[in-house]
């Protein structure tokens, strides 16, 4: 008797066909998102169309023993994701019908699987099974005999099947990249929701200790990305991915993730979470709370947020005025766009906490551009933060934010040392804590702790952020050879950037290659016309023997800076590259008084202020900044 041949791998269903060799579903030739668990409940169960697939038949043909998942819940949401991606429905199904404490059902058109059988390896067509009608007894027989065979048969698979499980079983995960969710809501306005969504999903698992987890910046280029998960594991060198989408209709929101180990594309969790939308921040604390869960891992008492109801046009004006902010945080019009819309959430929700935190942030970088005055900024931010805090004092980005102010406008190094380090407990892997503390680590001379931050700002970002901080602090720390290394790599993340072909300058002029600083010291004039590139360029040119040159260039900026009200700090660099140290240090004083910003930045490693620093004056003044 010839052997049956087995099944191909496509299964034609309706208008759907799910290849379960490629892993893939489709619908009229598109490709679907349903992957791991999801597709394999799918392929049994339509395999088995028209048959009752109990629930213990699906948790021992797909969830081992050893998994260490809830069987229930994951089934459930296996279950919920397929009806999702078919567009099928629990109370009214057309695919999946659900049996009540047995399992499931296929019960949609389906394709004769007789159809699918290939050819016996002969190819002979007399050798293909002849059908036959057996009589009653030969089927009870046949019935016994198959039933004995496969209880004995299912034995030997499942032991050896969990033998060569454990021994195979899942490494562990310290460390997971969010993709960005997709938005199912058939509506490209609420992609603002889906991304902000991915931002704070990311925000609420920096919470979790043991776990590194990338930044925001890092996974965004990923947005759209046909790239399998595997590569894109390998080139953010994480553990595991978790990805899902996000639809929003009415005052509801729903949010599927799955966590995917890595490096095979093997499923470990998924989950569904409906919800009002008030209750969005509950709804991202137990998808990050169930995420953690799954690798292990738990937030301690201090990293968890409070979450509470939320006005909705409150979240949706904070989630704008977020993504603003952290997409363009240079750019005064952004900055302002943002500010605008987290000032539109408070007015919507007094309470919600989140919203003081980055109105505060906007504050702080509107000065940082200039774009406000830092005594204004410096009241507002503390104002908002003590609001933030007062709220919620869990909230890591807002201790970030008070360690930045304590720090830039201050100079209370004591506090923002202790804020940062309090930022950082309360997330360990949010990255712009991280960030802000190397900076001012190195600012304050600590250096062998300062290059520990970088190392960990490389596991976590690899955008233009984490660019602008390395190279910062390399200029803080005087460190000229790594400095033109930092800075090369940050203007291959942006080109245009003014900042890094200063710093760029600065590498060069450091390192003696006086010629190469000059060139980049112009085209950081042409990218901003800020004076302290102009003062660097006049300080090179006087380097290299070019002294008239450079006196032009600095008469032309006195009086123009006369006429602008330049801060006090360049109009101190102006006279100290003049050779006048006694209006150099007049103008050091004035923003000493002042609390300059710039003046605690770069008074250590401005290169032009070199001919300052053997005299007594500049000691004391170090002296008295606490930076000696």
């Amino acid at each position: 008797m010839a052997a049956t041949a087995p099944l191909t791998q496509i299964l034609r269903f309706d208008v759907f066909e799910l290849d379960t060799r490629a892993g893939e579903l489709r619908k009229r030739g598109v490709k679907l998102r349903l992957r791991g668990q999801p597709l394999q409940v799918l392929a049994i169960l339509v395999e088995r169309a028209g048959d009752v697939v109990t629930r213990e038949e699906l948790q021992r043909q797909i969830w081992s023993a050893d998994t260490f998942v809830d069987f229930d819940h994951s089934l459930h949401n296996a279950v919920a994701r397929i009806r999702e991606v078919l567009g099928d429905s629990a109370e009214k199904p057309r695919y999946i019908e659900t049996l009540p404490r047995r399992g499931y059902r296929y019960i949609g058109p389906v394709e004769d699987f007789q159809t699918q059988r290939m050819g016996t390896e002969t190819g002979d067509p007399m050798s293909q099974p002849v059908t036959r009608v057996p009589s009653p007894t030969q089927k009870r027989t046949l019935v016994l005999v198959l039933g004995a065979l496969f209880a004995v048969g299912l034995v030997a698979w499942i032991t050896t099947w969990r033998y060569l499980h454990a021994r195979a079983a899942v490494p562990p995960i310290h460390s997971l990249a969010v993709l960005p969710l997709d938005n199912l809501s058939g509506d490209p306005s609420e992609e603002f929701f889906a991304d902000g969504m991915t931002d704070q999903l990311i925000t609420d698992l920096a919470r979790v200790g043991s776990l590194r987890v990338i930044s925001r910046t890092s996974v965004i280029r990923y947005k759209g990305a046909k790239k399998g998960l595997p590569e894109i594991a390998r080139e953010l060198n994480v553990d595991a991915i978790v990805e899902g989408s996000v639809i929003r209709s009415g005052q509801r929101v729903r949010v599927t993730a799955q966590l995917l180990q890595a490096p095979t594309d093997q499923h470990l969790w998924a989950g569904t979470y409906d919800r009002d939308v008030g209750d969005i921040l509950r709804l991202q604390a137990e998808v990050a709370d169930a995420i953690a869960q799954q690798v292990r891992a738990k937030l301690s008492p201090t990293q968890q947020s409070q979450a509470h109801t939320v006005n909705p046009g409150a979240y949706d004006a904070y989630l704008r005025g977020r993504l603003y902010f952290v997409n363009e945080f240079t750019n005064p019009d952004s900055l302002k766009k943002a500010q605008g819309y987290f000032e539109e959430s408070i007015q919507k929700d007094p309470n919600f906490a989140l919203a003081y935190a980055g109105l505060a942030d906007s504050y702080v970088y509107l000065a940082f551009a200039g774009a406000l005055p830092k005594d204004q900024a410096y009241r507002s931010a503390k104002e908002a933060l003590a609001e933030a805090l007062e709220l919620d004092d869990s909230i890591g980005e807002a201790h970030d934010t008070l360690g930045l102010l304590s720090s830039a406008f201050d100079w209370d190094w004591d506090t923002a040392d202790r804020e940062f380090n309090r930022a950082i407990a309360l997330a360990p892997s949010y990255s712009c804590a991280h960030e802000d503390r190397a900076i001012f680590l190195a600012l304050i001379g600590r250096r062998a702790e300062a290059l520990a931050e970088i190392a960990k700002i490389d596991q976590l970002d690899y955008g233009f952020s984490a660019a602008l901080t390395e190279s910062t602090t390399y200029y803080e720390l005087g460190d000229y050879p790594d400095l033109i290394e930092a800075s090369r790599r940050a203007l291959l993340v942006d080109r245009k950037d003014w900042f890094q072909h200063y710093t760029l300058g600065v590498g060069y002029e450091g390192t003696g290659k006086v010629r190469e600083a000059i060139s980049e010291y112009r085209k950081a004039i042409e990218m901003s016309g800020g004076p302290q590139s102009v003062v660097a360029l006049a300080h090179a040119y006087s380097a290299v023997g070019e002294k008239a040159e450079a006196e032009k260039i600095l008469r032309d900026l006195q009086r123009e800076s006369k006429q602008t009200s330049a801060s006090p700090y360049i109009m101190a660099t102006i006279y100290a590259g003049l050779g006048d140290n006694d209006n150099a240090f007049d103008f050091l004083e004035r923003a000493y008084s002042e609390k300059s910003l710039n003046l605690s930045s770069s008074l250590k490693s401005d290169l032009v202020l070199d001919s300052l620093h053997r005299d007594p004056r500049f000691q004391n003044l170090l002296g008295r900044m606490g930076l000696n």
